[in-house]
């Protein structure tokens, strides 16, 4: 199983800190940041010890495919409302997608973005539009990010996902991320996870599917609010999401938890093992 979480990358060790934390988890994949998502400062790459973190994960199997970005908060490519927003998803995600590949990485997940005040169908128009003046560099995976459908969001059905994709210019350099909290809140029924697989193959492909989040859900199905439990303790359930980590469709793809801290200490090597020991 392709299995790890969030981690922090920061001074002074930076992306080989990162890959040290999630090896201290047993982990095999991770998933960072490579600025702080509220805000827009960033540490220039070459101060990060990318070889040195690249070199730590040849020695512990950890293939660099298994090393995955997630774009900040700040950027929103469905916003029509306020034209500076919309600039500053293309510039900043046109930037981070450099970063992405400067420090190695294949895949830069995005959330697709919110509407703001308008509709959900301008917003969809308006986020193919900013990604399409985007600059994705060779070897570098945008996956949009299914969401919960909270306030204006976009992307919280698939068939939202896939209008998406086909509008782009580039689509072969976007695919997806699917995160298991965000659909069971936007009404999809986890506990038949190959009828999910299927819609999905149908409506998007299984093949653009990149990257799954592996969270259980503070609310019922269909709330639409995204709040992330820790695995099990949410109403996805323990043995539904055990299901879904051990899918043999979707053995290939990394699946990164993004629960939340106990007691300030971050519960990845826990939950990564009560998921690996369970059986099929």
């Amino acid at each position: 199983m392709i299995i790890g979480s969030h981690v922090q990358m920061k001074a002074p060790d930076y992306l080989l800190g990162a890959v040290r934390e999630a090896l201290s988890y047993g982990a095999n994949a991770l998933m960072l940041y490579t600025g702080a998502p509220q805000n827009t400062k960033r540490v220039d790459t070459s101060v990060m010890k990318i070889e040195e973190a690249h070199r730590l994960m040849r020695e512990n199997g950890l293939d660099a495919s298994r090393l995955i970005v997630h774009a900040p908060y700040i950027i929103n490519p469905a916003n029509s409302v306020k034209p500076e927003v919309g600039e500053l998803a293309v510039s900043f995600l046109s930037m981070d997608a450099q970063r992405t590949a400067q420090i190695g990485a294949k895949y830069l997940v995005l959330h697709p973005g919110s509407y703001t005040t308008t509709d959900i169908t301008t917003g969809i128009q308006t986020a193919i539009a900013h990604l399409n003046e985007a600059c994705i560099p060779d070897g570098v995976t945008v996956c949009l990010e299914t969401m919960a459908g909270k306030g204006s969001e976009i992307g919280y059905r698939f068939e939202q996902i896939a209008e998406i994709l086909d509008g782009l210019k580039q689509s072969d350099r976007y695919g997806v991320c699917l995160d298991t909290c965000h659909i069971h809140d936007a009404g999809y029924d986890l506990s038949d996870f190959d009828a999910v697989l299927d819609e999905f193959d149908r409506i998007i492909g299984l093949s653009r599917l990149h990257v799954i989040h592996l969270n259980d859900s503070r609310n019922i199905r269909g709330a639409a609010k995204d709040r992330h439990a820790n695995i099990g303790d949410g109403m996805i359930g323990y043995e539904t999401l055990c299901r879904i980590a051990h899918h043999p469709r979707i053995a290939h793809i990394p699946k990164i938890l993004e629960t939340p801290y106990i007691d300030g200490k971050a519960p990845y090597k826990e939950e990564i093992e009560h998921i690996l020991k369970k059986a099929e």
